[in-house]
């Protein structure tokens, strides 16, 4: 099997798409923030409020800023124009918020790394938001659920 960001000398490169037919691409990810019941039992309604201010606004605001930064942070990563990005967090149970992020795109190149982006980036606010509160944090599962268009 092949590396496709490697060429012939086995040198990093960013991948050739201009052969890629436009298409519309969509690519769903998701992450779990595991907190401390008492931290979570803060909430009110469906904001989490920590010394830092509402730590959930501030997390899909981060999210969406990531998500459309992701060349910058990601070396081999083709700059995109992202068409969308939705970030939602949820509490699952008392110890647990799911962040999920859809981003899309019409481009030659997929937005996985986007959506990725986005919620790590998202779970990352989170933890910076909450670690005032002296209770482990632990950001898990960070994955990518779903991509459509192009080829696969």
């Amino acid at each position: 099997m092949a590396f496709t960001h490697l060429d012939d000398s086995a040198r990093p490169m960013m991948v050739d798409v201009s052969a890629k037919a436009v298409t519309v691409r969509v690519a769903e990810a998701v992450a779990t923030v595991a907190l401390a019941p008492e931290v979570l039992a803060r909430m009110e309604g469906d904001e989490l409020i920590s010394p830092k201010g509402a730590v959930l606004q501030t997390a899909i605001i981060a999210g969406i800023q990531a998500a459309k930064r992701t060349d910058e942070l990601i070396p081999l990563c083709h700059s995109l124009p992202i068409d969308r990005c939705h970030i939602n967090i949820v509490r699952e149970s008392d110890s647990t918020l799911v962040i999920r992020s859809t981003v899309g795109t019409t481009a030659k190149t997929g937005v996985e790394m986007e959506a990725l982006t986005a919620c790590s980036v998202a779970a990352l606010t989170v933890y910076d938001m909450c670690k005032g509160f002296k209770l482990p944090i632990v950001i898990s599962e960070i994955r990518l659920v779903s991509k459509t268009g192009g080829r696969s």
